[in-house]
């Protein structure tokens, strides 16, 4: 019986290390989601001068390139196939 209640007790012994663990584990992901998101806050002005230049080198000075707001999705450097 002795062993069975040992074998209990260890067993919530462990599951409290992999909750203390696990709580570790999210603020830190927490802490990394701030730091992501201030430095995407700090990025976000040289992304617009990058993109004025950009646009002064190409010749294609209009005011989406040089207002706007930078758009992961549009990468207009990038060629399209038209073949695919």
């Amino acid at each position: 019986m002795s062993w069975i209640i040992a074998a209990v007790s260890l067993a919530f012994g462990g599951l409290a290390l992999l909750g203390f663990l696990a709580v570790r584990v999210l603020r830190a992901a927490a802490a990394l989601s701030r730091e992501v998101d201030r430095t995407e806050g700090r990025l976000e002005p040289v992304r617009v001068l990058f993109g004025e230049r950009t646009a002064i080198a190409r010749g294609q000075r209009d005011e989406s390139a040089a207002g706007g707001a930078y758009d992961r999705r549009q990468r207009p450097h990038v060629a399209r196939r038209k073949d695919v």
